[in-house]
């Protein structure tokens, strides 16, 4: 079930209204209630066959994680083979279907990256004694919980099943429902008004490339940048508030990433969860900067290696993570000196990277990358506008032809200079939707602006947009 649905805000609204009104009588009642919702949720869609099949497949995956951290306990001296038995199990699953293509017809179980590293950050979590091993239903909770189920963030066992016990699970006060109906608000707006809007451009970009001027190779560059970023953290905005409306605090998965001044710090405000997944599951384990430099450099290469192949099938995302590695070793063989640049220079040097990088994530081949970039370089002059715009904001650009018709001509240019320009201030915003959250007092005109944002956003839904990172 897409978020950007009117089936989901239904869905939403029933699943809130009845848990909270039951959870105030029983906890326990309301939790397993919360937990049916969350199978409504996975199985939206049945009897269709791939629905089901990829729950199952996830279903699985839950039996061996599940039996392996019973038996930590149970039989302490085996420990170890179990553990590695249930990785394997984990990452083999992950790695048939998302690269066994040939046999699989590259369906893949929706969520399946994230549910697989969620799955061994608690079996890691249990092993090592940070977490206990949890009860069936908070385990299933944890598990298929459905506001990060298909894109995260990545959920630390430690920080959330302590919540399932807390004060607010289930009696969120009116701060936390506030807070939460203005950020879904703003989630909704950020995905579908403006994402959805720059997908366009880029998608116009690419289906031009042969014939794309250097101008306009450099704003497709942006506009996905800003996608990315806006459709992503659309994405947490929408998941942290529905999670908020029950009770449960998620992590901060963006703070303001291109507001960064090197590419390590970007990482430090990019997929948070991931980033310290990565660090704590498999830098820490390789030896980390313990072992020297030359085997730190080794190590960061891995992790972004193995942060590239699991974005996805293709050398594209094995060079986009590998230019993120090489990147960080570069700045930190630099070390100290790289501080006494200039902010602005620093800033525009991430920056400029990350828009470069970002190339290789988005295009189908590398030859089709490598041909966005030669054309930033060496293309003609000139910026296609109106074939850039084209499809965008289509019901809006008619409505103001029709109000402006003296500025039909240039309504195409008017209209993508102000998204580019919305986006831009809303991603390089110094305080991001969630940290606003943490301070949000709710006002009438606050509550206006929201309600117009919310109510045209539904009015965009399309039934063909989904969120980038359900893909991986």
């Amino acid at each position: 079930m897409s978020f950007q649905s009117l089936a989901f805000l239904a869905f939403l609204t029933v699943t809130v209204l009845v848990c909270l009104k039951v959870g105030h009588r029983s906890r326990r009642v309301g939790s397993w209630l919360l937990l049916a919702a969350c199978g409504v949720f996975c199985l939206w869609g049945f009897p269709d066959r791939k629905v089901l099949g990829g729950f199952l497949v996830l279903l699985g995956g839950c039996i061996v994680t599940w039996a392996a951290a019973g038996d930590f306990s149970a039989h302490p001296e085996r420990k170890k083979p179990v553990f590695l038995v249930a990785l394997a199990w984990l990452t083999g699953t992950l790695l048939w279907y998302k690269y066994a293509g040939g046999f699989t017809g590259g369906w893949m179980p929706l969520g399946l990256s994230f549910f697989t590293f969620q799955q061994i950050w608690y079996l890691k979590e249990v092993y090592t004694g940070a977490a206990e091993p949890a009860g069936r239903r908070d385990y299933l909770l944890y598990t298929f919980f459905f506001p990060t189920l298909t894109s995260g963030p990545i959920l630390r066992p430690s920080a959330f099943f302590p919540q399932l016990n807390g004060e607010t699970f289930l009696h969120p006060d009116w701060r936390d429902i506030s807070a939460a109906l203005y950020a879904i608000s703003l989630g909704m707006a950020k995905k579908v008004l403006l994402a959805d809007s720059l997908g366009t451009v880029v998608s116009n970009g690419w289906a031009m490339l042969a014939d794309l001027t250097a101008p306009g190779a450099w704003l497709v560059m942006l506009a996905y940048t800003l996608q990315l970023y806006l459709d992503f953290s659309g994405y947490c905005d929408i998941a942290a508030d529905c999670a908020r409306l029950l009770g449960i605090r998620l992590p901060v998965n963006f703070d303001s990433p291109y507001r960064a001044l090197s590419v390590g710090e970007f990482w430090k405000r990019w997929h948070i969860t991931l980033t310290t997944f990565l660090r704590e599951c498999l830098y820490f384990p390789l030896g980390g900067s313990r072992k020297g430099n030359a085997r730190t450099y080794l190590n960061i290469l891995i992790v972004y290696l193995v942060s590239g192949v699991w974005h996805g099938a293709g050398w594209t995302f094995l060079v986009w993570g590998g230019l993120h590695g090489l990147a960080q070793i570069m700045e930190r063989a630099w070390g100290p000196r790289r501080e006494r640049l200039p902010k602005a220079l620093r800033w525009v040097l991430t920056f400029l990277f990350v828009n470069l990088a970002w190339v290789f994530f988005r295009a189908p081949s590398l030859g089709a990358a490598g041909g966005l970039l030669s054309a930033a370089v060496s293309g003609g002059a000139g910026l296609p506008l109106s074939a850039l715009a084209a499809g965008v904001l289509d019901s809006e650009t008619t409505a103001l032809t029709t109000l402006l018709p003296m500025l039909a001509g240039r309504v195409p240019g008017l209209v993508l200079a102000a998204l580019l320009a919305v986006s831009l201030t809303v991603s390089l915003w110094p305080q991001n939707t969630i940290r606003r959250m943490e301070s949000f007092r709710p006002n009438l005109g606050t509550a206006l602006v929201c309600g117009v944002l919310l109510v045209w956003a539904v009015l965009s839904f399309s039934s063909g947009a989904t969120f980038i990172y359900s893909n991986f």
